[in-house]
């Protein structure tokens, strides 16, 4: 299983990268994305955002036996604060776009929260996907920064506890992670920056990390390429492939919980078995790798009498 995967991208060079993949195109992809998913073996993703219902849609074809893939859990379109890592409007001229309100994943205050986690419900999502610090591959300057308040990630937290849904959580930066696990989230995504207080509080609480060190090594070889990536895009990327590994093994030996999760859609769909190369050569043991994409998968998900062990009753794919 494999917890962080967005089938409707898969990221190309500055050059070669169309203006914009209109959502039909989006479709197409996401379909061709998760068979290829599905064939190399990952029977059960997490699809942590996309753009907006295709996700969704992409679940329920597959689930009514339309569509060969993986089974689904989709968090639809992530939610951002304005001028987030998720915003869409980002890098745009101000002539170009109108402000974007909280159905479409731009929040500012608890009120607003709730409206988005309450249209991601109406949507049919299975989970909240929530970016509370910068990203790599965002049109901005800082990767580190919080950019919701403690307030605001606390009625995320609240809103998708009434509907029964799961929260991840895209952070790098420190300050932004410790708003989040306090809050109660169920993971933390990437982890970047992680320090140890961070560490201790995702212990305390039983908040999961889902490393993707593979995204983190493909961002900082393809930064060595010139143009390939947005000239303000590439000294994040460079920093962070080493710093993933490196936050990995500290948070491996410190004993947080880890579920397996690949950022796949930033490097190449079917390529998700190489995070385990990553886990063992950072310290992991062989067969807590394959746990971590099986049990503790199964555990965040929250489907464990359902999926993740072999044993009676189970699935056990």
């Amino acid at each position: 299983m494999d917890m962080h995967v967005h089938f409707g991208q898969e990221y190309q060079s500055k050059a070669q990268a169309p203006i914009k993949v209109e959502r039909e195109m989006q479709a197409i992809l996401a379909t061709q994305h998760a068979y290829v998913t599905f064939k190399s073996g990952f029977t059960t993703v997490r699809q942590v955002g996309d753009s907006g219902l295709v996700a969704i849609s992409l679940r329920d074809a597959i689930n009514s036996g339309k569509l060969a893939g993986p089974r689904i859990f989709a968090a639809g379109k992530t939610i951002a604060t304005t001028g987030g890592h998720a915003d869409p409007t980002n890098g745009k001229a101000l002539d170009d776009y109108d402000y974007p309100v909280p159905e479409q994943g731009v929040v500012n205050g608890p009120y607003e929260v709730y409206a988005a986690v309450r249209q991601r419900y109406k949507d049919g999502a299975d989970g909240i996907k929530i970016t509370v610090t910068g990203g790599v591959l965002s049109v901005a300057k800082s990767g580190q920064n919080p950019q919701f308040t403690q307030e605001e990630v606390d009625a995320v937290v609240s809103a998708a506890k009434d509907y029964g849904m799961w929260v991840a959580v895209h952070a790098h930066g420190a300050e932004g992670m410790k708003r989040a696990i306090k809050a109660g989230v169920d993971s933390i995504e990437h982890g970047t920056f992680m320090d140890l207080e961070a560490m201790d509080l995702m212990i305390e609480n039983g908040t999961y990390y889902v490393p993707t060190i593979s995204a983190g090594e493909f961002v900082a070889e393809k930064s060595k390429i010139d143009n390939f990536f947005p000239e303000i895009v590439r000294p994040k990327a460079a920093s962070v492939g080493p710093q993933i590994s490196d936050t990995f093994r500290k948070a491996y030996e410190k004993g947080v919980k880890i579920a397996f999760g690949t950022d796949a859609g930033v490097q190449k769909h079917g390529t998700n078995w190489k995070e385990f190369v990553y886990m063992v050569e950072n310290g992991m043991p062989a067969m807590k790798a394959i746990q971590s994409a099986t049990m503790e998968t199964a555990k965040l998900l929250r489907i464990e009498d359902k999926l993740g062990s072999i044993e009676s009753g189970s699935l056990q794919i």
